[in-house]
């Protein structure tokens, strides 16, 4: 059963969701974990203290609300839009991503959120 959690991020709070897989039930484990993010696009990244291999689920294909673990920097990648590498409105990542997760609501509200220096992801 997927986990719910809280993504908050200056003035907003997302709900989302991490699937079962073992990357995300490791992501689980280490909540809530609070980082400083950088931004690579419309594209959310930061470390956190999980270290995981590429999985079943690793692709460069991701969708706008899709929460991937990046294993080259140890991190949380959130898409919410476009990133230097998309050719198109869709997301890219730099490199494959294990897709851990999904933003139940509107991923693009993270768009007004971008210059933050904190984010918090807990359980819901």
């Amino acid at each position: 059963m997927p986990v719910k959690i809280k993504i908050l991020i200056k003035e907003l709070a997302l709900e989302a969701e991490l699937s079962e897989t073992s990357t995300a039930k490791a992501i689980v484990d280490a909540l809530p974990i609070y980082a400083e993010p950088n931004e690579w696009g419309d594209e959310f990244y930061f470390e956190i203290p999980v270290a995981m291999s590429l999985d079943e689920t690793a692709t460069l294909k991701v969708s706008v609300g899709d929460i991937g673990y990046w294993p080259p920097g140890n991190a949380l990648a959130i898409f919410f839009g476009p990133t230097p590498m998309s050719k198109g409105p869709e997301p890219m990542p730099a490199s494959a991503v294990n897709i851990v997760g999904k933003i139940t609501g509107d991923a693009t509200f993270l768009r007004t959120a971008k210059g933050a220096t904190k984010i918090r992801i807990e359980k819901d």
